[in-house]
Order: structure tokens, then C-alpha cells, then sequence
């Protein structure tokens, strides 16, 4: 079985600049089908009482929140930047000899190319999967397209974007 690591501001913003948005659910079934998913951590900054509701879908949805420690007095001041958090929990399940096949991560930030191309070496990369082409870091193009695919490639984004409820009622 493979686990996703999701940095969930990039993976959020990097879709809704470019005019979409991911249905949480159908985006797990995604990871679980395409890619044998079986744990799918989604990393998120500091954690704010009034996003309770943003937290409990995520959980209904199937991914297990994983959120950036802070000191209180930091909160709000500090971006909650969850790169670091996320190499470390790699690099620990490695280290631990966690039982995993491969790495699915979730970002196209350019920080995750050393654990990216570490991963890769000891074939512990599944696959990194950048939310869209345009704002993908260009240190992964060496990696495109064995190592590296698109949120918002049509035929992915067919699969996960969240379908207003007109478009529903359309297709009915």
C-alpha cells in the first residue's frame, strides 16, 4: 500500500487561483484507485476554531489531518508553512521502516525536490502530483511526466473537481 502527503494550502491555492476547486471526497477515491493510497495525510498551518467545519470534511472525506505546531503567541503571525513537517514525516516512516510501498505527494512546490529525488532513487516515489502545470516548480521537469502529473490535466479533473449542484442536476 502507498500513503499521500498532502500540503493542503498549496494543493488549495494553486486550484482555486486557477478557477476550481477539488471535491475532498472524490479526490481520496482518486488517490485510493489510481494509486493504491491506502493513508492520505493532509497537512494544514495552525489550526483556527472558525475553520472547524473545513477540518471535519476533510476528515469525512477520508484523509487524516496532520497540522503544523506553533507557539500560541505565534498564530495568525506566522505562515503556516507545513514543507519541513512533511519531509520529516517521510523521512521518519523511512527511517522507522514503516511499512509502505511509495510516496504519492501532493504539491508542486519546488522545497520537496530533495525528498523527491530521494524517494525516486531508492523507488519509494510513486508519484508527485503538482495541482496544476502553471505553478509547478520547473526543478521537477526533469521528472515530468515518469515521476510527475496534474491535478488539472482534463481527464484528472474530470475525476476530482468539486461539480456545482446545477451541473448535477444537468446531467440527471
Amino acid at each position: 500500500m502507498n500513503q499521500a502527503f498532502i500540503d493542503g494550502q498549496n494543493l488549495y491555492m494553486n486550484t482555486k487561483s486557477h478557477g476550481w476547486k477539488i471535491d475532498l471526497a472524490r479526490f481520496r477515491v482518486y488517490l485510493r484507485e489510481k494509486y493504491n493510497v491506502d493513508a492520505a495525510y493532509y497537512f494544514l498551518g495552525a489550526v483556527y476554531n472558525e475553520q472547524e467545519k473545513l477540518y471535519e470534511t476533510i476528515q469525512k472525506a477520508g484523509f487524516i489531518l496532520v497540522f503544523r505546531e506553533h507557539n500560541q503567541s505565534m498564530i495568525g503571525k506566522k505562515k503556516g508553512n507545513v514543507d519541513t513537517d512533511i519531509v520529516f514525516a517521510i523521512m521518519e516512516k523511512i527511517a522507522e521502516r514503516e511499512k509502505f510501498n511509495k510516496v504519492v505527494l501532493v504539491s508542486g512546490d519546488g522545497d520537496y525536490i530533495k525528498v523527491v529525488k530521494y524517494l525516486a532513487k531508492k523507488n519509494k516515489l510513486e508519484k508527485v502530483l503538482a495541482p496544476n502545470r502553471r505553478s509547478m516548480s520547473s526543478l521537477y521537469r526533469p521528472l515530468t511526466p515518469k515521476f510527475v502529473d496534474f491535478l488539472d490535466s482534463s481527464d484528472i479533473k474530470r475525476k476530482i473537481a468539486h461539480q456545482s449542484k446545477r451541473k448535477l442536476n444537468h446531467k440527471k
